[in-house]
């Protein structure tokens, strides 16, 4: 059983990197614990996380600055998605975000 995190009042699954994904949409977060506190790297949204993981572009230089774990939560519409995404990254300002900031 996988744990569960709240970012804002909303419930993410953590995730290994290596997890198998389902075909459906969410929104993610790349993390990794800084002083036994989950820190973002990158928040994203997709409409697919099996795709959107399979060769994420971001990926990489999130786990350079400590990501560890994927935090997924599923939300089936794409403008809840968008809520969700603009909320947290506006509240977290994650390093690898830089078009949102």
């Amino acid at each position: 059983m996988n744990d569960k995190v709240n970012w804002l009042n909303h419930e993410f699954t953590v995730f290994n990197p290596d997890a198998a994904w389902n075909e459906v949409g969410g929104v993610y977060i790349f993390c990794g614990s800084v002083k036994n506190q989950w820190q973002p790297f990158y928040i994203g949204k997709t409409d697919n996380f099996r795709t959107r993981f399979s060769s994420h572009e971001v990926w990489d230089k999130a786990a350079k600055l400590g990501a560890t774990h994927i935090h997924a939560m599923t939300i089936p519409t794409d403008a809840a998605r968008d809520k969700v995404e603009q909320e947290l990254i506006k509240t977290w300002k994650p390093p690898l975000n830089i078009q949102h900031v």
